[in-house]
């Protein structure tokens, strides 16, 4: 898959909360033609297929939990595992993913996030910081703005648990925020 090939890329990063709020986003989305969507949402290990299996009832694109060397294709919303990032390979691009038992999240917003930092260049980046306790996937988010993409976090009232979005309202210059109904409406649009 060419980086130019890739026209649009989603990137929503989630903890405590996050499955409802990606449920009501993945449901609404359109018929995906030349948008991915890479959702980070930290969740215990073995829980990663039957969150996503729930995600593929709601949409008729291609949902998968990533596995190690997979492409990042065109129409597809992938949901991220363990410590994972994209790589780029004579013009191919692909999710490296590894297993480690110490890793503070499952997954690593933050690794996975700055991964698309490069792709900001070429492709058109819509980043979305969901509910959760903590920062992770502030910092790249950050990146990600600075580099040209698009960021949006949820507001003190909409988010369940308002860690994430806290910070990435405190540390991401020019950030949106709006309310999870808002956001869903940011993201379809922006996936026509």
């Amino acid at each position: 898959m060419k980086h130019l090939e890739l026209k649009k890329i989603v990137l929503i990063g989630a903890s405590t909360g996050g499955p409802g709020q990606i449920q009501k986003i993945i449901s609404a989305l359109p018929r995906l033609h030349n948008t991915s969507v890479v959702v980070a949402q930290h969740m215990i290990d073995g829980f990663m297929d039957s969150f996503t299996a729930r995600l593929q009832d709601m949409h008729d694109s291609n949902i998968s939990v990533v596995s190690d060397n997979q492409l990042l294709e065109s129409s597809n919303i992938y949901v991220i595992d363990g410590e994972t990032k994209l790589n780029s390979i004579e013009h191919h691009l692909s999710f490296i993913k590894k297993q480690t038992p110490n890793h503070s999240y499952n997954p690593n917003i933050n690794l996975l996030f700055n991964s698309f930092v490069p792709l900001c260049k070429d492709t058109n980046i819509l980043c979305i910081i969901l509910t959760g306790i903590g920062d992770d996937g502030v910092e790249a988010c950050k990146n990600l703005r600075i580099a040209g993409a698009r960021c949006v976090t949820e507001s003190k009232e909409s988010a369940i648990v308002d860690g994430m979005p806290n910070r990435a309202r405190e540390e991401v210059p020019g950030i949106e925020v709006y309310q999870i109904s808002q956001i869903v409406e940011i993201i379809s649009e922006f996936c026509e």
